[in-house]
Parts: structure tokens; C-alpha cells; sequence
């Protein structure tokens, strides 16, 4: 996560000198043979390095892969809970297989504007790799594995008794560009299938949760069946999901799945008694299991609220933001006769009203000049400015 997070810093604000920033580190000593873990005070290192080393040190760790050439998974990925799927150095992450590629291509553009034309083709010939890797072997035939444990048994497969589909795996399939669109397509309709539970407005990290089986994947197995990364809902990995209908132009897929999981609709007397939690908050998780199902579980924690936001403004309204521009490519349910969103830059207001319409093309215009590209190059000069973007209606189901 942090050479994703100065990339996309750097290429939404043009700067670059955090990347030069000095920064220290903490050590300490190594696990010891059979120590899983240890409680203690790090000191601070005397090795102090620019930000940008840091991501590069970040890489090299994250990236380093097994037999399939896939990133290791360490004592846990993205899921903590899954940390004894590669205690013993062996296992692999898809999921994390697919978030790297996504990191690589971000960070290769870094390196490339940082001047590092070195370590730019070092990344892209890594993500290349990766791409080819997931594509050979962590496809299962109906939607993509989720990891591989120390002794090369397979997690995520149809073969498994327990979590036969994890969400993260076919989300990141899609967000990465990895996938082709048939598998992409098939591993989403898998997901509907298998993970999205409208009875009770939840989507599912995983299914069927851990439970008596023979796998050992982690402390993940502590937590009852259905609670929380069990195969309950985790809410990033929802959000993801909707991010992936919205990344196939799946309107109504996006829509849906975002209606599903705003927590504003538990706000009604008919569902607040099971929901439980606050309804104007994101909750991390949101248990499946009876007689608790639907009931949320932890709030105001969660860096899913910033995920949601991301997903509203940006995958759904269309606001995408690169330096001084502002692409607009609006995907609204068809039933909406369009919206307007404001725009700040600097001291500068943008007014932009958004219409769905019977366009064949999205277009934009600029206090009245119809532009050549759907693409806004923002100028800070303290004028308030109108745009007018014409969007076709365009839901497009997952069949």
C-alpha cells in the first residue's frame, strides 16, 4: 500500500518533492525458530531514506514469489486473518498477485516522472509477468483462486469444502485489467451468484465460511461462521465489488450493489432492530449468520468510508482527477435524469450538471463552448465556471 499511496498523491497534485522527503525507519530483532510473534518496543534505525526508497524497499519485500510466480503471502495479505496460509514461506497470494500489478503499473509511472527510467521498466516488466503468472495458473475455470498454502494445496478453488470463491480475488481480476473480458465477466457473475445475499443486503467476503474442515488457514477460522472476514461482509471487499461492476460499465451491477450496502437504508424502523449499529456511519463488517444476519459489527473505524466515497465520486459519478485534469465519464441509473456535482480547484468553483441523456457519445462543454475531448483542463483564476456534461444512458447487466 504505500508506493500506491504517494503514486496516486503525486498524480493527482503534480508534487513531487515528497518523494524526497527523508524517512526513518524502526528495527528490531528477527522471530526467533517457532516464534509466530513478539510483543516489544522497535528502536529508531540510523538508516534514514527519501520516501521514494521507501516505496522501492516496499516493492522489492511485497513482490518476492513462489513456485507460480505469484507473491508470497507471508503470515497474511490484505485478509490478516489468513496468516498461516504462508507461514512457512511457501504459500502464494492471486489476490495480492493482482493488487501488485496494479501497484507496479502506478509506481513505474512515479519512477518514470522521478527520473528513475531504470526502475520504471524493472516495474513494468514485473507487472507484465505477474499478468502472464495469474493468467496461467490462478484461473479455476469458473472464477479465479484466492492463494496457495505452503504445501501447494489451492485456496479459493471449486474443489475446496470452505471458501470456494473469495470476493477479493474477482474484484482485483477486474480493477487490475488482468483479467480478459470473458474471465472478468464469468468471475463476476460467479461473485453475484455465490457472495451477493439481497435477502439480508450483504456481499460476502467469502463462501462457504471456515468451519470443521480440514484447512488451517489462520485465525480467520477463529471467528463464528459468517462473522466478519468468515464470510460475513467486509466492506472494503463490497465496495470493491461495486468498483468492479463499475469498471466493466455495469450501471446497474455498481448501482445495485451500492444500494445494497449504504448504510443509510438500515435507518428505517423495519430494519434498524437487526442492523443495529449507527446508519450514517460505513461499518467494517456486517455478520451473515443466523439469528445475528444483517446485524452490523464494528463502526467508525473503518478505511471503508473512504473506499465508499471513492467509489461514489469517482466510479459512479465519473470525477477523475490527473493534474490539472478532470475527465468526466459519468455511469448514473437510467431512471436518473441526471445530478450536479461542485467542483473546487484551488479558488476556482466548477458548477457541472450532468444529464442523462440519448447522447451516442458523452460530451462536455465549457461556459458554453462545446469541447473537443470529454476532458476539462482546470484553471485556477477564480472564476466560476459551468460545464455541462451529455452522458448516455447505458446500464449494461452482467448476462
Amino acid at each position: 500500500w504505500l508506493p500506491l499511496a504517494p503514486s496516486r498523491y503525486v498524480e493527482i497534485t503534480g508534487d513531487q518533492t515528497i518523494l524526497d522527503e527523508p524517512v526513518g525507519y524502526l528495527e528490531g530483532r528477527a522471530l526467533n525458530a517457532g516464534e509466530e510473534s513478539y510483543y516489544d518496543l522497535p528502536a529508531h534505525s540510523p538508516v534514514v531514506e527519501s520516501l521514494y526508497q521507501h516505496c522501492q524497499r516496499a516493492l522489492g519485500h511485497a513482490l518476492q514469489c513462489g513456485v507460480h510466480g505469484l507473491p508470497l503471502i507471508g503470515s497474511g495479505d490484505w485478509n490478516d486473518g489468513m496468516n498461516r496460509v504462508g507461514e512457512q514461506g511457501q504459500g502464494e497470494s492471486v489476490w495480492l498477485g493482482f493488487f501488485g500489478h496494479v501497484v507496479l503499473r502506478a509506481f513505474a509511472c512515479l519512477a518514470l516522472r522521478h527520473g528513475d527510467s531504470t526502475f520504471a521498466v524493472r516495474c513494468g516488466a514485473q507487472a507484465a509477468e505477474l499478468a502472464q503468472q495469474l493468467e496461467a495458473h490462478a484461473w479455476d475455470g469458473g472464477w479465479y483462486r484466492r492463494a496457495w498454502f505452503d504445501d501447494g494445496r489451492v485456496l479459493g478453488a471449486a474443489s475446496n469444502q470452505e471458501c470456494r470463491i473469495d470476493s477479493l480475488a474477482q474484484s482485483w481480476a477486474v480493477l487490475s485489467g488482468v483479467a480478459p473480458p470473458e474471465r472478468a465477466r464469468a468471475a463476476m457473475m460467479a461473485l453475484d451468484h455465490h457472495l451477493v445475499r439481497r435477502d439480508i443486503g450483504i456481499v460476502k467476503l467469502l463462501d462457504p465460511p471456515f468451519d470443521q474442515g480440514d484447512l488451517d488457514p489462520g485465525y480467520i477460522k477463529g471467528y463464528l461462521p459468517g462473522v466478519r472476514e468468515n464470510g460475513g461482509q467486509y466492506t472494503h471487499a463490497a465496495i470493491w465489488a461495486s468498483m468492479a461492476y463499475a469498471h466493466l460499465g455495469d450501471t446497474e451491477g455498481a448501482w445495485e450493489l451500492l444500494r445494497l450496502i449504504n448504510p443509510v437504508r438500515q435507518g428505517c424502523a423495519a430494519l434498524i432492530d437487526t442492523y443495529k449499529v449507527e446508519p450514517y456511519v460505513m461499518a467494517a463488517d456486517v455478520y451473515a449468520v443466523a439469528p445475528h444476519a444483517g446485524r452490523g459489527g464494528w463502526s467508525w473505524y473503518t478505511g471503508s468510508a473512504g473506499w465508499m466515497y471513492r467509489l461514489i465520486v469517482e466510479s459512479l459519478l465519473g470525477l477523475q482527477r490527473s493534474g490539472d485534469t478532470l475527465r468526466i465519464r459519468p455511469l448514473l441509473p437510467a431512471d436518473w435524469p441526471g445530478c450536479v456535482l461542485h467542483y473546487r480547484f484551488g479558488g476556482t468553483s466548477y458548477r457541472i450538471e450532468v444529464l442523462n441523456s440519448a447522447a451516442a457519445e458523452l460530451t462536455l462543454s465549457l461556459d458554453g463552448q462545446l469541447l473537443a475531448q470529454p476532458i476539462l483542463q482546470l484553471k485556477d483564476d477564480g472564476k466560476p465556471h459551468q460545464v455541462i456534461a451529455q452522458c448516455k444512458r447505458n446500464p449494461v447487466p452482467i448476462t
